[in-house]
């Protein structure tokens, strides 16, 4: 990370109590305090440039967020991208659901008091591909854990990667600490790219080189995983009142016979 001018960086940073929190572990359990509402509080884990967390800040004013990084020049590239976007759309450079907090993952329980948060989000974190920096990677299970902590009874963990070495160990980790998971796909984009979706600076870059991105959503909190598997039971309930799904396999196999019966007869 590049360092000069980190002085004047620090003093911008400062500047702007109104979003920029350089010691959040003071606002543990007083994060509704800051937003000035009990608006659920969304947080992305190491949010880059901000561009991810600015526009869902613009596009959600309904919810707080906060955005969370450990270089004081990411946070100061992040104010400036959230300050110009909501200038371009809300017509004011103040920013009123967000926080762009610096911070370590590792002291996330520091910062939040358990059930403060109700979503983390977790894009194109350090694959750290060595196996021996497994414990860095942000969904190993300790770290799974320690997002389960900070987490309410509607927590939920959205995760992003390029990368399908660290996917599939992510896969493994929800399932060894038995979070369950869903909307799970190997590649989000196949059928062009999701404009329903907000993207980072990085998948906005691979989606366009045709990279695949993988995602999954993990349902962690109590009432949000009842609420899951309500809609599985629904949603079996249904399939089976329309009957057992179509084999499409035997019924090519019952064509193919048909053929040759009717090749015989001939």
């Amino acid at each position: 990370m590049r360092l000069r001018g980190k002085k004047n960086i620090r003093e911008s940073l400062e500047k702007q109590p109104d979003l920029v929190v350089l010691e959040p572990q003071r606002m543990r359990g007083r994060w509704h305090e800051f937003f000035g509402n009990d608006n659920p509080i969304h947080i992305e884990c190491g949010m880059g440039k901000g561009q991810f967390i600015s526009r869902h800040s613009a596009n959600n004013p309904h919810i707080n967020y906060i955005g969370m990084d450990m270089y004081d020049e990411l946070l100061k590239r992040g104010s400036e991208k959230a300050r110009t976007i909501w200038l371009e759309e809300k017509g004011s450079n103040e920013v009123p659901n967000l926080a762009l907090v610096r911070g370590n993952v590792e002291f996330l329980d520091k910062m939040f008091e358990p059930g403060e948060l109700e979503r983390i989000y977790l894009n194109f974190s350090d694959p750290w591909p060595k196996a021996k920096h497994a414990k860095r990677r942000l969904t190993h299970p300790k770290f799974l854990l320690k997002y389960k902590e900070v987490l309410s009874e509607k927590g939920e963990i959205h995760f992003k990667t390029d990368s399908l070495s660290l996917f599939e160990f992510s896969l493994n980790s929800f399932s060894d600490v038995e979070f369950q998971m869903r909307n799970i796909s190997l590649d989000l984009h196949r059928e062009g790219r999701r404009d329903d979706l907000v993207l980072t600076e990085y998948e906005t870059k691979f989606v366009g080189k045709g990279m695949p991105i993988y995602r999954l959503e993990s349902v962690v909190g109590d009432a949000v995983q009842q609420e899951h598997r309500r809609q599985v039971a629904d949603a079996l309930e249904e399939q089976a009142r329309r009957g057992p799904m179509k084999n499409y396999e035997s019924d090519e196999e019952d064509d193919d016979a048909d053929e040759t019966n009717s090749a015989s007869k001939e």
